[in-house]
């Protein structure tokens, strides 16, 4: 199985349920060591640990000092940009983001600025002129970084494509993940320049969310868990793909070796591969998760096909 090499561009280790806390209560031992345990040996080689607001993002960056296989973003998701006002000081905010991402770009951890972007499924945690303001904002910590995007877009795609088109000259590349929009939608997302989609399993529900899908071309594609979140599940239309699973307990029950009924995280990235793969009509995985691992380090780790290609080159001169 650990012949294929994935990235897991999106996991939420500082949600609790990595520490064994659902909805407050405590049922189990913080457990993030035999999660990623699971992820190396199911073929996953790093994993982006996603920040989504200032204190969070400094938390995905400790976590990301824990393990060479580990990178982080820093940035403020759509939901929670009420923080800047909220702080008092938006600008100190925005510094303190910045001074951030630079600290992690030192010790070679932060690899993009998000999540960031436009939430309207959510309107009532933040309300659509301060997304849009500090979606905005944001474009400055990338050009002042030179780093890449990891970006979030929810029934926002006209306002979202739009800011986007207006600072392409701010940023080098990134990802829209989590992606459950349209056909349209995803048309207008991949004519922006070096703009690639990530798959997970809510992008897999439905039938309609497979058809889509199975239009993305591979090489403009990322794939990802999200976790604890959007997990593939029996009731999903993507199911009928999926080919490896692993023993599950429930949270209440939970054991070390087996996954928790309900909790996705990193080694079930395998799974999205396998659903991309059957709705796209594939069945040898190898060459597109091949592809997908490339598209994913030219964006987020640029410095690692330098090196493979000064490798080839190499030894290509080594054997004239």
């Amino acid at each position: 199985m650990a012949t294929i090499r994935m990235i897991d561009i999106a996991v939420n280790f500082t949600d609790g349920m990595f520490k064994g806390i659902y909805n407050g209560k405590q049922y189990h031992v913080a457990d993030i060591a035999n999660v990623l345990s699971r992820a190396w040996n199911a073929g996953v080689d790093r994993i982006i640990v996603t920040g989504g607001s200032l204190e969070e993002s400094k938390e995905a960056l400790a976590i990301s000092e824990t393990d060479g296989r580990l990178f982080c973003t820093v940035g403020v998701h759509p939901t929670r940009c009420k923080e800047f006002e909220e702080s008092g000081d938006p600008e100190k905010h925005f510094q303190a983001l910045l001074s951030l991402a630079k600290e992690g770009i030192q010790k070679g951890k932060v690899v993009a600025i998000g999540e960031c972007g436009l939430d309207y499924d959510r309107l009532h945690f933040c309300p659509e002129d301060i997304q849009k303001k500090y979606f905005e904002k944001q474009f400055e910590l990338a050009h002042a970084t030179k780093l890449p995007m990891f970006l979030h877009m929810r029934a926002a795609a006209a306002d979202f494509c739009e800011i986007v088109e207006r600072n392409k000259e701010r940023f080098s590349g990134g990802v829209t993940h989590s992606f459950t929009g349209s056909a349209e939608d995803c048309g207008k997302l991949l004519a922006i320049n070096n703009m690639y989609i990530g798959v997970n399993g809510c992008s897999l529900k439905t039938p309609e969310n497979l058809d889509v899908v199975s239009g993305i071309p591979v090489e403009k594609m990322m794939i990802e868990t999200d976790s604890p979140y959007c997990e593939i599940k029996n009731s999903h239309a993507g199911i009928k793909f999926v080919k490896s699973t692993w023993p599950s307990k429930k949270k209440e029950k939970h054991e070390q070796d087996c996954i928790v009924k309900g909790r996705n995280e990193p080694c079930l990235v395998r799974q999205v591969l396998e659903v991309v793969a059957g709705c796209k009509g594939i069945t040898d995985i190898e060459p597109m998760s091949r592809t997908i691992y490339h598209n994913t380090c030219r964006v987020f780790f640029p410095q690692d096909l330098d090196s493979a290609a000064d490798a080839l080159l190499s030894g290509h001169l080594d054997s004239q």
